[in-house]
């Protein structure tokens, strides 16, 4: 008798907590969705949140409101995040650095895996490597074979130190094992001058901040670091295509919520954002910012950013990458 009490006991118990998810997802959102864009305002963290959050309002009856906050290579807003009530209604943006930080940070005040739960890879921003015409290469293949002859004579630029740039070259060079030299800037418009002058020679960059010196032959382009060719320059071969296998580095914009947030918000989040990324007005706005949408559902974006993860522990153990701050 004792164990039938206690059965049907656990069976309101859970009957409840269901019905109660439910009634949260019916009722979510209730009040406006803050999105923490784990980064400063002006990059691809920030206009991807951006565009999210504008069509919130439509989408969901609440409006969607972004908030920068900076610092430790997006830890500083994932960590506020992954502190907040798990409700859906705090979520952070952040890039690719998710991936980066729990092996680049020794000492993170949250957990990226077991802290936030991803809902959705927002978008990419297609990159692609790009020479200064005075390092006599024209494919990825003669900078190897060009590289493998000079060790650590060639420089490569970066947008700064473990950011996609800097990532991207570090993975080129465990994969093809050549020596580059890494000199960092404060951000890709000063690298991105330097390799323009010739003072560095190469660098990985968007297609949006390089179309219009490749167009004027102040830069040559070697390859595309995606998985995919880019929509936006579909004559441009893939690295991986270009002579190195397996080698795909995708610089993408991520959503995500604290964990413990209700599976029936975090689909609703999911399938509100695909709509949202998806809408050609959107698609046209995102591509003329170089970015293309992704939006995937939740356990392929949950299986993308674990995969992503565990790829790049050995790429920065190799390179002894620490975040940026």
């Amino acid at each position: 008798m004792h164990n039938r009490t206690h059965w049907s006991s656990l069976a309101t118990l859970i009957a409840s907590m269901v019905f109660a998810a439910s009634a949260s997802a019916q009722s979510f959102p209730s009040k406006p969705i803050r999105i923490i864009a784990a980064a400063g305002a002006g990059g691809g963290v920030d206009a991807s949140a951006r565009i999210v959050a504008q069509n919130f309002q439509q989408a969901l009856g609440q409006p969607g409101v972004v908030e920068n906050r900076a610092g430790g290579g997006g830890a500083v807003g994932s960590d506020f995040v992954a502190k907040s009530a798990p409700d859906g209604h705090t979520l952070v943006a952040i890039s690719i650095s998710h991936a980066v930080l729990p092996s680049s940070h020794k000492n993170l005040p949250y957990s990226p895996e077991r802290d936030l739960t991803p809902i959705a890879v927002m978008v990419n921003s297609p990159n692609i490597l790009v020479a200064h015409p005075s390092l006599p290469v024209k494919s990825i293949r003669e900078l190897i074979a060009y590289a493998r002859k000079r060790p650590g004579e060639i420089n490569y630029a970066s947008s700064g130190n473990a950011s996609p740039s800097h990532l991207a070259t570090e993975y080129l060079k465990l994969l093809t094992k050549i020596d580059l030299t890494h000199v960092p800037y404060k951000g890709t418009a000063p690298g991105l001058t330097d390799v323009l002058a010739g003072r560095v020679s190469l660098m990985f960059t968007s297609i949006i901040s390089a179309r219009h010196h490749i167009d004027a032959g102040k830069l040559r382009v070697l390859a595309t670091a995606g998985a995919k060719r880019a929509a936006a320059a579909p004559d441009i071969p893939t690295i991986a295509e270009a002579g190195v296998p397996g080698y795909a580095v995708d610089v993408w914009y991520a959503l995500l919520a604290p964990s413990g947030t209700p599976r029936p918000t975090l689909e609703k989040l999911n399938q509100t954002v695909a709509k949202i990324l998806h809408a050609p007005d959107v698609t046209k706005k995102l591509a003329a910012m170089g970015l293309e949408p992704v939006a995937e559902n939740l356990a392929a974006t949950d299986a993308y950013i674990k995969s992503e993860i565990r790829k790049w522990a050995p790429v920065v153990e190799a390179a002894k990458i620490t975040s940026a701050d």
